[in-house]
């Protein structure tokens, strides 16, 4: 941060050069900024760098202090403000005050901020609600979100006024903190009825707080609410509500809303058009975000790495465009915009989808090569790329690499992990896998067994499988479909068929029956001479699986000899004889 003495705010343009024999001078006594005053005899001070005046007036401190805050000198502003203090051997006055505690805000003081405001005078002067409002404002900038709420209980007290911006800060604060829409709306009846007038700002927050639960028609009413009020909506208003409809993926309503925000005639932003070519990317319409693209460009807007990754996201959801997501990744430096962490991501994952691994790890080289931090949507994507290929030295070397550069994984990166490694055999290292990410709190679940079943099946070890069982019902975690159908194959291909048909029937009678489609090729794998002594449960089970699926036998229409059927079966001359039995 950049600190620098109030003399370099205070020095008019065009005197650099004179510095040095100002310093010269005010050395020998000879200050030629040395004033009298008329009447009280009061000398003027030198201007001498990293000095304060300590005769300056009230007016000159804080319109000092002001400049260095919109000058982002936060420290200097922190340093002058503490320097009027000790001279003063009093608090500065309330305007002071205000640019102080946003410019401790600014540095991370938090506790200074509330050291100033729960030590404030109850004078009138200093118990206004703006001074209040950017005590708020600098905790919550530091993520002291229970520590704005201290201050808004300390306001209640000394009777403050609150006003719009006062509730603007805590609804926000709110949307950061995740608070449900039934609480910020409680809070917003509270200011109503404390006569706080709505404003942009409010309503804004709460528009935001709703759309994240999904209450867009409720947030609708309040957009229309706002501009019933005289309040006109701006393209952040528009921008939250377009982007809830387009997560819901009612991509025609937002449509809506940006007809309807260009005939108000609200200017539309690179933020707008990148929610549009988002929603429009998931929807695998890769030639609507190249329009959308083609008018951004057309109104003056200039796109931004979002803009592209929308682009290559859509052309990399699909199989056999990966050429063309790598032609959007290259477009991206022909712009002169610079390629980011999640512009390789969601090029790795248009190479995941096509199979194209080597090509993702290459990738993903170069990426570090460029000095670009992989996140955990990136290694996720790689894995991914990896996992399908089977190429598990490769995967345990880009585990190895997110354990080296501290990046957690979750749920899906472990599954990924533990998948390849079974796949290949590996029960072994997916036992460690399972131990290294249980020390990161990811305890294990039904899948992550039936992950570590197929291992130990597929390493030879088919005859631990019921031990795994057993660990899975100490941990009380219910065997699914999957469970049984991986022990049954894993039985069923060293010719373990008594085994295989046990856990069959363990399968059927604990209801855990898959669906019909999975269940025949189940049935299958199974041998013929195995299923003939079962022959039984193997129709009952059918049943079964047909009520679970709700396939109702079919119907086949009647012959017009069907009442003549039993008449032509014993004039049939092999009628009495026993027929053979097959299955």
């Amino acid at each position: 941060m950049r600190v620098a003495g109030p003399e370099r705010l205070l020095a008019k343009p065009g005197r650099g050069e004179r510095r040095l024999h100002h310093r010269h001078h005010c050395r020998h006594g000879r200050n030629p900024c040395l004033r009298q005053e008329p009447r009280g005899g009061r000398t003027g001070t030198c201007r001498v760098p990293g000095w304060v005046q300590p005769r300056s007036t009230r007016r000159k401190g804080v319109e000092l202090m002001r400049r260095m805050g919109e000058e982002d000198l936060a420290l200097g502003c922190v340093h002058l403000f503490r320097r009027m203090w000790e001279q003063k051997k009093r608090l500065p006055p309330p305007q002071a005050l205000v640019v102080a505690v946003a410019a401790l805000g600014r540095t991370g003081m938090a506790d200074d901020v509330l050291e100033i405001v729960f030590n404030l005078p109850l004078e009138r002067e200093f118990q206004e609600a703006v001074l209040y409002n950017a005590a708020m404002s600098a905790v919550a900038y530091c993520q002291r979100y229970d520590d704005a709420w201290e201050i808004f209980e300390l306001m209640e007290k000394n009777n403050v006024q609150p006003d719009h911006r006062t509730s603007s800060i805590l609804l926000n604060v709110m949307k950061k903190t995740k608070a449900s829409a039934k609480d910020a709306w409680e809070f917003f009846q509270r200011m109503n009825r404390k006569g706080v007038i709505w404003s942009l700002g409010v309503a804004d927050a709460l528009i935001n707080i709703f759309c994240r639960e999904g209450l867009t028609k409720e947030a609708l009413i309040i957009q229309s609410e706002m501009e019933k009020k005289g309040i006109l909506s701006n393209v952040s208003v528009y921008n939250t509500l377009m982007e809830a409809y387009c997560k819901s993926n009612q991509i025609e309503e937002a449509e809506g809303l940006f007809v309807e925000m260009k005939d108000k005639g609200v200017c539309a932003t690179t933020v707008t058009y990148n929610i549009l070519m988002d929603a429009y990317g998931r929807r695998l319409q890769p030639e609507v975000v190249e329009l959308l693209l083609l008018e951004m460009q057309g109104l003056g807007l200039r796109p931004n790495a979002r803009s592209y990754n929308c682009l290559i996201s859509a052309y990399g959801r699909q199989k056999k465009m990966s050429e063309k997501a790598e032609d959007a990744f290259l477009r991206m430096k022909t712009d002169g915009i610079k390629q980011l962490s999640s512009s390789y991501t969601a090029l790795l994952y248009a190479y995941a989808v096509n199979g194209l691994h080597e090509k993702a790890h290459t990738l993903y080289v170069s990426m570090k090569r460029d000095g670009l931090k992989p996140t955990l949507e990136t290694y996720t994507a790689l894995l991914h790329a990896l996992r399908r290929a089977g190429d598990t030295e490769k995967l345990m070397e880009t585990w190895k690499s997110m354990i080296d550069e501290k990046v957690g994984g979750n749920r899906v990166t472990f599954h990924m992990i533990l998948d390849c490694l079974a796949k290949d055999g590996q029960y072994l290292q997916t036992r460690d896998v399972i131990y290294e990410f249980g020390k990161i709190g990811l305890r294990p679940t039904v899948m992550t067994y039936n992950i570590l079943m197929n291992a130990y099946g597929r390493g030879g070890q088919h005859y631990k499988l019921p031990q795994l069982l057993k660990e899975m019902i100490a941990l009380e975690l219910k065997p699914d479909s999957i469970t049984y159908c991986t022990m049954i194959y894993a039985f069923a291909r060293v010719r373990d068929f008594s085994r295989a048909l046990y856990y069959h029937k363990q399968m059927v009678r604990s209801g855990q029956v898959p669906d019909a489609r999975s269940y025949r090729k189940l049935l299958n794998t199974l041998d013929v001479k195995a299923a003939r002594k079962n022959i039984k449960d193997k129709s009952a089970i059918q049943g079964i699986i047909k009520s679970k699926s709700s396939l109702k036998p079919r119907k086949e229409k009647k012959d017009e000899f069907w009442k003549n059927k039993k008449k032509r079966s014993m004039l049939n001359p092999a009628y009495g004889r026993p027929g053979k039995r097959f299955l």
